[in-house]
Parts: C-alpha cells; sequence; structure tokens
C-alpha cells in the first residue's frame, strides 16, 4: 500500500506559490457553503513521524476561517476519560454542524498503538477498527463527511530527517518520534492493515507522500477541495447508506395489531402490605449496592421509556430515593436544544455517561429515535431504520467498558391511560403533567405500539435486554423495577 507514496513526488517553489492562494480562496468558498449547510466536516492527520503532520495541520487551520474549527490533539487518558467508554473522549469534540473539526492523532491512535506494542491481539485489533469503521459509517449518514488523511515517508527518509532536522523542525516534532522510528516496520504493518481495514467508499484514506514538503500541503489542500466540492452544491442531499442487518424483517405489517406488549399480564399487583414491605427490602438492597457499586469503580445506566402517564416518573423516585444523591443523575430528556440538534442524536446522550462508580438515571433516551421521531415522522424512515443499529453499537460500547445497561418500558393499557389522564386533570397538583399532546399522542396509540414491537426485535439485546414492566398497578411496577435493577447490578459485582 505505502509504495505508492515513496516515488519522490515534487513542487518547485514557484508552482507552489501559483496554485496555494487558489486552493486556499476554494477552501475559503466552500467553508462558507458548508457553514450554511447542516453538514460538518472531520479532517483525520494522521502517518509516519516526521512527515509533517503538525505543519499540516497549521497550515489548515491558516487556510480555513478560523473561527469555525477547532482542533484536538489526542495524547494519554485523562482520569475522566478512563472512567468512560473509549469513544466518549471523542463523541464530546465531535463538530457541529457548519464547522470543521481537526483530529490531530485520532480514534486510530489507539488500536495502532495497542498493537505495535503487543497490547491487544489480531482479533481485538480487528474489533477495534470494526467500531471504528461503524462510528464513520454513522457519522456520514448523518450529515458529517470524513476527510483522512495519511502522511508517508520512506525508512530511509524519516531517519535522514531524524538526523537533520533543525532545531526549530524538532521543537515540531512528537516527543516520541525517535521511540516510533525505531520501530518503524512494525508501526508499517500495523498502520497498513488499519487503513484496508478502514478505507470505504463513503470514508477513504489518502495516503499522501510527504518527502516534499510543497507537494505534500498543496496535496493536502486539493483532496479537501475535491471532498467539498463532492458535497456542495447540494447541501440538502444525503448519501445512500446501507444499512447493516436484516432491518425490515422483523417489522410488523401495518394490519397486524398483536405485538409484544399483548403478551404482558397487566393484571399483576400487589397489596399494600406486601408493597410496604418489599419496597423496604429493595431500597435498603439498592442503597447498599449503590456504594459497593462506587467503591468497586462500577457504572450503569437506567434508561426509562414508556406511555405517557405509565409511572417512569414514580418509579425514579423510588428508585432514586435509596440512593445517596452524590451517586447519580437524572437525565430528562425533552425535545433537543438548537446546540444538540446541531451534532448527531447521540452526542447528547454520550456527553452524560456516567464516569466509574456512579449510574445515570435517563428518563426518556436515545430510543426517541424510533419511537417519536419515527410515528410523528421527524426523522426519514433510512435515519430511524438505521438507528436500531446505531444504538445496539453504542450501548455495546458502553457495556465493553464495562457499564451495566438497564432498559425499562413501563407499560399500561389504553384504557387505564385514560383514566390517569383524566385524574391529572382533575387534581391541581397534577395538571401541570397534562398537555394537549399527551391526548394527540392518544390517536397514535397503535403507530406506536407497533414502533415499541419493533424497538424490542431489534434492540433487546444479549448485553443490553429490555426488561417490559407491566405498569396498571402502580406499586407493582415500582417494586419491580427496583427489584431489577437490584439483580442486575449484584450479578454484575459478581462477574
Amino acid at each position: 500500500m505505502f509504495e505508492v507514496a515513496e516515488v519522490g513526488r515534487s513542487l518547485s517553489k514557484s508552482e507552489y506559490k501559483t496554485l496555494e492562494p487558489q486552493l486556499h480562496f476554494q477552501l475559503l468558498t466552500l467553508q462558507q457553503q458548508l457553514r450554511n449547510s447542516d453538514r460538518s466536516l472531520i479532517v483525520i492527520v494522521a502517518g509516519v513521524e516526521g512527515a509533517g503532520k503538525g505543519t499540516v495541520v497549521d497550515k489548515l487551520n491558516s487556510w480555513f476561517d478560523s473561527r469555525d474549527v477547532r482542533t484536538h490533539a489526542f495524547w494519554d487518558d485523562t482520569d475522566e476519560e478512563r472512567e468512560r467508554p473509549h469513544f466518549w473522549r471523542y463523541w464530546r469534540i465531535l463538530p457541529a454542524r457548519g464547522t470543521v473539526g481537526i483530529m490531530f492523532t485520532s480514534w486510530y491512535s489507539k488500536p495502532i498503538l495497542d498493537k505495535v506494542f503487543e497490547k491487544i491481539d489480531d482479533s481485538d485489533f480487528e474489533s477495534e477498527l470494526q467500531r471504528v469503521a461503524e462510528l464513520e459509517r454513522m457519522l456520514v449518514a448523518d450529515g458529517t463527511l470524513i476527510v483522512k488523511l495519511w502522511y508517508h515517508l520512506s525508512k530511509q527518509e524519516q531517519a535522514r530527517r531524524l538526523e537533520q532536522d533543525s532545531p526549530i523542525a524538532q521543537f515540531k516534532q512528537s516527543p516520541f518520534v525517535g521511540q516510533y522510528a525505531r520501530l518503524y516496520d512494525q508501526f508499517t504493518n500495523v498502520s497498513e492493515r488499519a487503513l484496508r481495514l478502514t478505507d470505504s467508499g463513503i470514508a477513504p484514506w489518502h495516503i499522501i507522500e510527504a518527502t516534499d514538503n510543497h507537494y505534500r500541503n498543496i496535496t493536502t489542500a486539493r483532496i479537501l477541495v475535491t471532498a467539498l466540492q463532492q458535497r456542495f452544491p447540494e447541501p440538502d442531499s444525503s448519501p445512500e447508506i446501507p444499512t447493516d442487518g436484516p432491518v425490515a424483517t422483523a417489522t410488523l405489517s401495518e394490519d397486524s395489531r398483536l405485538t409484544v406488549l399483548d403478551t404482558l399480564d397487566m393484571d399483576r399487583s400487589l397489596s399494600d402490605a406486601d408493597y410496604d414491605a418489599r419496597l423496604e427490602a429493595a431500597q435498603l438492597r439498592l442503597h447498599q449496592l449503590a456504594w459497593t457499586m462506587q467503591h468497586q469503580k462500577k457504572n450503569a445506566v437506567i434508561v426509562f421509556e414508556g406511555w405517557d402517564a405509565a409511572g417512569k416518573g414514580g418509579a425514579i423516585r423510588r428508585l432514586t430515593a435509596a440512593i445517596d444523591a452524590r451517586l447519580y443523575r437524572v437525565i430528562p430528556i425533552a425535545a433537543p436544544s438548537d446546540e444538540e440538534l446541531a451534532h448527531h442524536y447521540l452526542w447528547r446522550f454520550w456527553r452524560h455517561v456516567p464516569r466509574a462508580g456512579f449510574l445515570t438515571i435517563y428518563d426518556r433516551s436515545w430510543y426517541g429515535r424510533v419511537l417519536v421521531e419515527r410515528v410523528e415522522n421527524l426523522a426519514k424512515r433510512d435515519q430511524w431504520t438505521r438507528a436500531y443499529q446505531e444504538i445496539n453499537n453504542f450501548e455495546e460500547n458502553l457495556v465493553s467498558h464495562g457499564t451495566t445497561v438497564l432498559k425499562f418500558w413501563m407499560h399500561i393499557s389504553k384504557d387505564e391511560q385514560k383514566s390517569r389522564f383524566r385524574e391529572r386533570e382533575g387534581n391541581p397538583l397534577k395538571r401541570h403533567k397534562i398537555t394537549e399532546e399527551d391526548w394527540r399522542n392518544r390517536d397514535r396509540w397503535d403507530d406506536y405500539k407497533l414502533a415499541v414491537n419493533d424497538m424490542v426485535a431489534h434492540t433487546s439485546t444479549e448485553v443490553a435486554p429490555w426488561l417490559l414492566v407491566p405498569g396498571n398497578d402502580k406499586k407493582y411496577a415500582r417494586v419491580t423495577v427496583i427489584e431489577k435493577v437490584c439483580e442486575q447490578l449484584e450479578a454484575k459485582l459478581q462477574s
């Protein structure tokens, strides 16, 4: 692969002075189109040590309008990052729509380094790169343009540069350049495999010969201009990205009315005495488990979805009453803000992933993509169908990091919902909980049932299964939730 970047390409100084202003102007013009679109641009700068990647990053910041550009360099994981899934550090800095993010080192660095230094085997290496490829597929499907630039030097040219670089050039070098240079062959072999495994039509690699600085810089600018021109002036068109897996196979026909929700026993209930006894025992158990989780640096994510008035809030209040307030956060999810709309829909959930030892409770969640956004036509069909796999990958990222993921669907019958709506309207203390939108959503009850059925079919996985809770009896539902949480946390602590 890399032999294509060892042929001796170069540009004269006069050629560079002619071409560079033209490309600079084109990039500024295209950036203006990007700024006015619903797309973002990620530029990944990677390659052989000593190839001038730092200089390239400086050039990118001078060619683009710096007001809409952010450069991110990833070194060692911070304590904050180590306590969360690895991709959290990247999700939190993804560029908003209309802006540019430059990644000087990226999600490729860790798997390559870990493989070179034999911290992972071939299977783990390929699994990590598969996660990277899936992340890129997800971002591109959401409108992000990813340009991946690999700067190459031959082994001889790298050695020559290390011997001859001026003090100023050496100042710009990575502090690891000497160590990495001694492992040139290992880095080259591993990097070639990484590029082959992640080179795709939607996010291809561009290998750039970096021996001549003028050629390197002009080639970089040309690649960016070409990539942006392919996206504009059609800012409203979205690339056709194939979804992975048989997304549509489990979808019920519109004529079907039997769903997984219809299999629940809605007559389950508890007497007041049983409720009081079981609730007290479960809350005491949960209190102790939460502190054990903290001491063992284990974390958990608990998701609540369900019908309006199904008892999500009541279950959450009984749950949090048992946990020290320092150990958890409740994240209520409403309509996304302008800042959240400017990012991939999962971005706002990644931001709240808990540190080791803590719990995050989501009152509604990322499943809005395949529920309300699907039913109310707030997301296109290709967006919500591919979301099943995106959500599964997100949750697998959490679980592989050691996070316990619990997902509750709080279910009530349609008649019970109507009764609770009427009760809220008649109670001054609860009247604020009922809106015209709640009544309107009832008209789409069957559509939502089908959406829930598909959601369970596609996202109830071995690592993060759905727990469907019959909620016509509030006491039964609340106790069931807490007891299930205790069971799952205990299983995690014993694993």
